[in-house]
């Protein structure tokens, strides 16, 4: 069935249209036309909305949400929970994420990812396989037990998803580029992160297929005067895209702008690294051997680790605005065109265009989410 809606002002290509109609038929994003043109139209329907409308989020680092670890329930109906708990706040789009676990907690979250897309379940991108091939010195809060070499049986694993895309974050330096080749050449996405390789190693691994930089900052070499490292290289090649959590606690607001001044635009993507806490009021949550705690937007273990976020992508979105200086189109693409294009979904989804997905978020005032539309189908949410 085809509809309109009418919000008090529309994002495309990184312009504000005021009194313009987004066309929806089915699952897809028909038309964008002045609103004064529906007239013309017939009897289709039309749904005025108060708010600014804008393409849904797409995170591809979620860990938990609504009370949810994926590690803890790799299955569809935990997948459902989550991805119920990031829609109130404008996601349309994420990859479940998977912290360093046994390969069999990999397998059962893999196969629960495919199951899901199978089934339908609203917004499921694929899957981030997150460790546990990393450098145990920079492991930040995932688990040293749980770490290991990247050998064949790993890389049958992480290849084995049939539906959807799949982002693996591995340390480039505790592998081989030949193994970094093979896994870019059977369509991983390849990403670096919790490294302490070199800049010689970053290097090496974005020329045998790194495409991108998971959290820029944490838990990798820093960018030194002798020793670029790995944040050296990463704002160093254009092509790499880098994400990054804006939260105010996982970096400070001055290394990411320097960040965003590196990089071309588009090169910079939002995330939240989102945990269990997210949508509900837990104040402690338990991740393997550890017991969180929740002090408002901050997690952290008893020694003061931190362990991801507390953060929902609008609040990335209100941060990246209010903390880095930036326009709110800016903002935005950083959540839905950047992730989109990342993942190679760019003529699917990400952007309010004829043809996209009907993937859309209705925003108020401080970047409140009061609607999200997923492939066309709308709902409403407590305006979080």
């Amino acid at each position: 069935m085809r509809k309109a809606l009418v919000p008090d002002r529309v994002l495309v290509d990184g312009e504000w249209l005021d009194r313009t109609a987004v066309v929806i038929d089915g699952a897809r994003i028909a038309a964008i036309v002045p609103e004064a043109a529906l007239d013309g139209e017939g009897a289709i329907e039309r749904e005025r909305l108060s708010g600014s409308l804008v393409p849904g989020f797409i995170d591809v680092q979620v860990n938990g949400g609504g009370g949810v670890l994926f590690n803890d329930q790799p299955s569809v109906e935990g997948i459902a929970a989550i991805a119920a708990a990031h829609r109130r706040f404008g996601t349309t789009g994420f990859l479940p994420t998977l912290i360093s676990d046994d390969l069999e907690v990999v397998r059962r979250g893999v196969a629960a990812v495919d199951a899901a897309i199978e089934a339908g379940v609203p917004g499921v991108l694929g899957i981030h396989i997150e460790g546990p091939f990393l450098n145990v010195e920079r492991k930040g809060i995932h688990s040293a037990g749980k770490i290991r070499a990247l050998d064949e049986e790993g890389l049958a694993v992480l290849t084995s998803l049939r539906r959807g895309r799949t982002l693996v974050t591995l340390a480039p330096e505790c592998t081989s580029p030949a193994m970094i080749r093979r896994l870019a050449d059977a369509g991983v996405i390849v990403a670096a992160g919790h490294t302490d390789g070199s800049y010689e190693d970053a290097s090496a691994a974005i020329d045998a297929g790194v495409r991108g930089i998971t959290h820029l900052f944490n838990a990798m070499s820093p960018l030194g005067a002798r020793r670029p490292g790995v944040v050296g290289a990463a704002l160093e090649r254009d092509e790499v895209t880098c994400s990054v959590i804006v939260d105010g606690h996982h970096v400070s607001a001055t290394a990411l702008k320097l960040a965003l001044r590196c990089k071309p635009r588009g090169r910079i993507m939002l995330v939240t690294d989102a945990m269990p806490p997210v949508g509900t009021g837990l104040s402690e949550f338990q991740l393997q051997d550890k017991r969180i705690l929740v002090q408002g937007d901050v997690l952290t273990d008893a020694a003061g680790t931190l362990a991801g976020s507390n953060l929902d992508m609008a609040g990335a979105v209100r941060n990246a605005a209010s903390l880095l200086a930036l326009p709110l189109p800016e903002a935005v693409a950083m959540a839905s065109e950047v992730p989109a294009a990342f993942l190679g979904l760019g003529e699917v989804t990400g952007r309010i265009a004829p043809g996209l997905a009907a993937d859309l978020a209705l925003i108020e005032g401080d970047v409140g989410v009061a609607t999200t539309w997923i492939a066309g189908v709308g709902l409403g949410t407590d305006r979080y």
